[in-house]
């Protein structure tokens, strides 16, 4: 039987047909996404239908992963309002601030919640409408996330009448949904904008909710870092440090987590346990963004920061280009310092990009170990870079795969794939040549004494 795993990213939409005995992949597309921090959820439909052609229709089954927050708005009839805000849009970050504080402070949103909202959150961009495009807000009768509207779509969407639904994970990411009591907070989003939602039916792990047109059982699908964590196999110990778009370090745990400071988010996963996770919103941008401006490709960036030495000559990148959501700081730009003539050289500037992704990385697997010793949770024994999802842009090589690294100082391990790849994971399964990119960064990591502090 052959089953196909979507994954709806930010930039492109992936789809991988597999053989749901083995795993074994038997085809693969993609298609990209439009640029920018909206977009027409029309758009990702599309790119669906371009990177599965010849796919899906041979698949038996259909799992989407798609990125997460992202609102889009319905009216009654089902028709989209207005753009979808992504979760790297980060406008509504006065709106989070106001929810935050009219809600009883980080604390309670923590316990309540799970995660302190920061301006990636669905709750805060339901605020930004009700504020800012007040029409709009008051035609809405229900709001979904990106992987709910694909997935409702393949199920038939507004012409069919097809329920609404999505799973626990990705509504872990709304800010109106309780991880721990797995249940809907509607008041919260009442709040955000105004008045009662519609809010979709949380189906259950590994759930069937209906059929393609075509005759294939579709699943709940998830967000893409519980699929990511799906497709990894993760169990508790392992810590998954994951580079695309954004820069994510997450891990698996039996406890929910609820961190005041707002730094761990405290996600649920795709099989009924739960995702404390770190998320930058610098990660993989400023890799292709340090490529164009040293006229090169990303493979090209890889090779002039290995042919630096560490430290990038005394170069420091401070990579919040576009903002940042750990720490929070949503106003923030880059700010490049320690340039010299003596250092002002091609490979100095790409090091100092990877050093900087890096040690936002490392900063943010630092809280998330930090929030599981405050939960009682076991260290980790193992870190696993995640590179398969090829977020950072199209022209990703297909090199790009995992770094294992084990125990206190670890050294860099073979770049291998998961595991055990459920069928029909995300993942796009092994790759057979080194991770540059990766390997630049995993070398750096296990560096004794690399500089840790942007």
């Amino acid at each position: 039987m052959l089953v196909a795993g979507v994954d709806s990213s930010t930039q492109s939409t992936k789809v991988v047909l597999c053989q749901a005995e083995d795993g074994a992949v038997v085809g693969r597309g993609s298609a990209p996404h439009p640029p920018g921090t909206e977009a027409d959820p029309a758009a990702w439909w599309a790119a669906l239908q371009r990177a599965g052609d010849g796919l899906l229709d041979r698949a038996a089954a259909v799992g989407v992963a798609g990125q997460q927050h992202g609102m889009i708005v319905l009216d009654g009839d089902g028709v989209v309002i207005r753009p979808a805000l992504l979760w790297n849009d980060l406008r509504s970050a006065a709106a989070a601030a106001e929810l935050v504080s009219e809600m009883g402070g980080p604390q309670w949103w923590a316990s309540h919640a799970g995660s302190v909202p920061t301006a990636s959150f669905t709750v805060t961009k339901l605020r930004w409408l009700a504020e800012h495009e007040p029409a709009s807000a008051e035609r809405a009768a229900a709001v979904l996330l990106p992987h709910d509207w694909l997935t409702w779509r393949l199920r038939g969407g507004p012409g069919e009448r097809s329920p609404l639904v999505t799973d626990r994970g990705d509504a872990s990411g709304t800010g109106y949904f309780s991880p721990a009591a797995g249940t809907w907070l509607p008041d919260l989003a009442t709040a955000a904008i105004g008045h009662p939602l519609r809010l979709p039916r949380v189906a259950g792990p590994a759930e069937v909710l209906g059929q393609t047109g075509w005759g294939a059982a579709v699943s709940a699908g998830t967000g893409d870092n519980m699929g990511a964590a799906l497709g990894l196999g993760l169990r508790p110990g392992d810590l998954a440090v994951s580079i695309g778009t954004s820069g994510t370090a997450f891990a698996v745990s039996q406890v929910p987590a609820a961190d005041p400071s707002g730094a761990v988010a405290g996600f649920a996963d795709a099989t009924g346990r739960f995702l404390p996770l770190v998320c930058t919103i610098n990660a993989g941008l400023v890799l292709s963004a340090t490529a164009s401006l040293l006229s090169t490709d990303l493979d090209g960036l890889s090779a002039l920061a290995l042919a630096a030495e560490p430290g990038a000559g005394g170069i420091t990148l401070l990579p919040y280009l576009d903002g940042e959501r750990t720490p929070d700081r949503p106003a923030a730009t880059g700010v490049l310092r320690g340039l010299t003539t003596q250092n002002a050289t091609r490979e100095n500037l790409a090091r100092a990009a990877v050093e900087a992704v890096l040690a936002s990385l490392a900063d943010a697997a630092d809280l998330l170990t930090g929030q599981e010793a405050a939960d009682a949770q076991p260290a980790p024994r193992r870190v696993l870079l995640d590179r398969r999802r090829r977020a950072i842009g199209r022209g990703m090589p297909d090199s790009a795969g995992h770094l294992l690294l084990t125990g206190p100082g670890a050294r860099a391990g073979r770049i291998r794939g998961p595991r055990r790849r459920p069928p029909g994971g995300v993942g796009a399964g092994r790759h057979p040549r080194s991770a540059r990119v990766a390997g630049a960064i995993g070398r750096h990591l296990c560096r004794p004494g690399a500089a840790r502090d942007p």
